[in-house]
């Protein structure tokens, strides 16, 4: 699918995200079901079972924040690779690697969702992300600074789907495990 950036639809993308969180979604599913619904992924709603134990970093482990999963996963619905190359042996395993690794690559696209999260909000565990409200969990605050994150999160999701794919797929790599530098 191609898509035209739209930025009313991010917004819209955005706005669905926050008020599912206000409705009792977690935040994994708050920004994935925001994004199947507004944006053609071709998914029936049944994938959004796939983001409920994401929430609080997978099922309140503390991880990675279940607002960026979310974002992983509905990125990964346009995006993602649904099978591998063709070929075989050594020619299909570097296909393969070009797909993630390359310029363009899958990977350059991803690893942008974290490091805009961690670039604002200081940290990407959900354990780091809401520290202060260890011993008061389903405060007002923290639910406000969660919403925060989903709205972010869901916007980054719906700017990387809307946007060029090549030109979003051949972005300099920000921190990774890997240390990959351009």
């Amino acid at each position: 699918m191609v898509y035209d950036m739209d930025e009313n639809l991010v917004d819209v993308v955005r706005q669905r995200a926050r008020k599912n969180f206000s409705k009792g979604y977690n935040c994994a599913e708050s920004v994935f079901e925001s994004v199947i619904c507004s944006i053609d992924t071709g998914l029936p709603m049944d994938v959004l079972k796939l983001a409920t134990g994401f929430g609080g970093g997978v099922g309140l482990y503390g991880d990675t924040c279940g607002a960026i999963t979310g974002a992983v996963m509905a990125v990964g619905a346009v995006h993602g690779r649904s099978r591998l190359p063709e070929g075989e042996g050594k020619e299909a395993t570097q296909k393969a690697k070009e797909q993630l690794y390359g310029r363009p690559g899958l990977y350059r696209i991803f690893n942008q969702i974290p490091n805009r999260i961690n670039d604002k909000y200081g940290n990407t565990l959900c354990r780091e992300l809401t520290k202060q409200w260890k011993d008061n969990w389903l405060c007002r605050e923290h639910a406000l600074h969660c919403r925060d994150i989903i709205t972010d999160a869901a916007g980054i999701a719906a700017e990387l789907i809307l946007s060029d794919k090549d030109i979003v797929a051949s972005k300099p790599f920000g921190r990774n495990v890997e240390n990959l530098k351009d």
